[in-house]
């Protein structure tokens, strides 16, 4: 195996002469590096952080040690979601012994540079990474996004790695970095699936159960999908749910995500394992998400926006309330999304709608990472699949899974409504 070359620059930051937090910082590149038997490190335009939630001490001397020692982000830096809301004090229900090291954490990478941007789609700033740009994010929805929507290029980076390819501007030559490695590995047939039942976001999110659970590490090319019928909320909820269910960084759709449209007729691309996928393995996959919850009992609330509700998906929800009722008394109706996108929901008139209904906004983080929902809140329904996935193991919920309708209609109920239509 060849060796890790370094070029001068990158070697000055390794001995110390960009400083000791570059220093730090570069030691920890070098080593994936080695350990992914990369010959050389590459250059990135842009970095998302995840390590900036909450999860113990560790965490946080890691962060402020970085600072201490000078380093700062030499790429343009975002922040995926806290373990607060700075916007709503009070909400999140942290005990201060968590609280205090937990914004302590959050100041810790404001003064290392990164924008306090606190999302988990940093995709749906006015400012993202553009097509064939190496990047280093974090978040696997977002990773994930990256990769297939936008085409830029990222591994699976994680907490700790994520600030260090920051500071250093630097990730190893290798992975999904490669064009070679983002070839697909099995194509999955959509032609089956009906175009109304494609026209619900939580159908994708139920599509990226099975995407996820077919693929595991693989790239999955989908076909068969009428591109009429595709935007960027649907993708989302395609690849966070795949991101769940499988390890799934990055995904192709014929004639919809960059690299598809380009592949024309590359022989990689053509005789791979083929999957067909139908409506019944979709509707198992929403019952699956559903798992743990009794539909007789009342409905305490409804979770929007993992990951973070879009400027377009606020739109769309305040449409779906004209002319309706305010919500049951009994279910409260979270709605996650990023101040970023907040601002720009209010200025265009899309949030008071809901707000209006007895709706609450959280920022800043999300309602299954941290004590939001209050303790009686029990069972809840959500066309999240990221959110199904893993809110019963974070805070120990019950979930139904289902479409934004059917949320809005169990919603104004108080108790489990579902349309059998939404998923024929």
């Amino acid at each position: 195996m060849n060796e890790l070359t370094l070029t001068d620059v990158e070697q000055d930051m390794l001995d110390g002469g960009r400083g000791p937090g570059v220093a730090m910082a570069m030691r920890m590149v070098v080593a994936l590096a080695r350990v992914l038997g990369a010959q050389q490190l590459l250059p990135i335009t842009n970095a998302h952080i995840d390590s900036c939630l909450y999860h113990g001490q560790a965490g946080l001397d890691f962060a402020q040690k970085l600072a201490d020692l000078g380093a700062t982000v030499s790429v343009p830096t975002t922040l995926n979601t806290s373990s607060l809301d700075l916007l709503h004090p009070g909400l999140v229900r942290l005990p201060p012994e968590d609280a205090v090291p937990a914004r302590a954490l959050m100041d810790a990478y404001r003064a290392l540079g990164a924008r306090a941007t606190w999302t988990c789609a940093p995709y749906q700033s006015t400012e993202r990474p553009a097509f064939g740009e190496d990047i280093a994010w974090a978040e696997s929805n977002a990773i994930v996004f990256a990769n297939s929507v936008l085409g830029a290029r990222t591994e699976r980076y994680g907490d700790f790695i994520d600030i260090c390819a920051a500071i250093t501007g630097r990730v190893p030559h290798a992975g999904l970095h490669l064009p070679e490695r983002r070839n697909p590995t099995v194509e999955l047939d959509c032609s089956a699936l009906s175009l109304a039942m494609l026209g619900h976001e939580a159908v994708w999110a139920a599509l990226g159960d099975v995407v996820g659970r077919q693929s595991g590490t693989g790239i999955p090319l989908l076909t068969g999908i009428d591109p009429s019928v595709v935007d960027e909320d649907k993708l989302k909820a395609l690849g966070a749910t795949a991101a769940s269910s499988g390890g799934v960084a990055l995904f192709h759709v014929a004639g919809v995500t960059p690299e598809a449209r380009s592949a024309g007729n590359d022989p990689a691309w053509t005789g791979l394992p083929t999957v067909a996928i139908t409506a019944e393995m979709l509707r198992g996959a929403r019952d699956e998400l559903s798992s743990g919850a009794d539909f007789s009992l009342p409905l305490d609330a409804v979770a929007l926006g993992t990951p973070h509700f879009s400027l377009r998906e606020f739109e769309k929800l305040a449409v779906a309330l004209e002319g309706t009722v305010p919500f049951h008394p009994g279910c409260t109706v979270w709605i996650n999304t990023s101040r970023e996108v907040l601002a720009q929901a209010q200025e265009a008139g899309f949030v008071q709608a809901a707000q209006d209904r007895g709706a609450k906004i959280v920022v800043d983080t999300c309602t299954y990472i941290t004590p939001i929902l209050r303790p009686e809140e029990r069972t809840v329904m959500t066309p999240s699949g990221k959110w199904a996935w893993y809110a019963p193991m974070n805070i120990g919920v019950d979930v139904v899974f289902g479409t934004l309708h059917e949320c809005l209609s169990s919603a104004r109920t108080g108790k489990v409504v579902r349309d059998e239509r939404q998923w024929s």
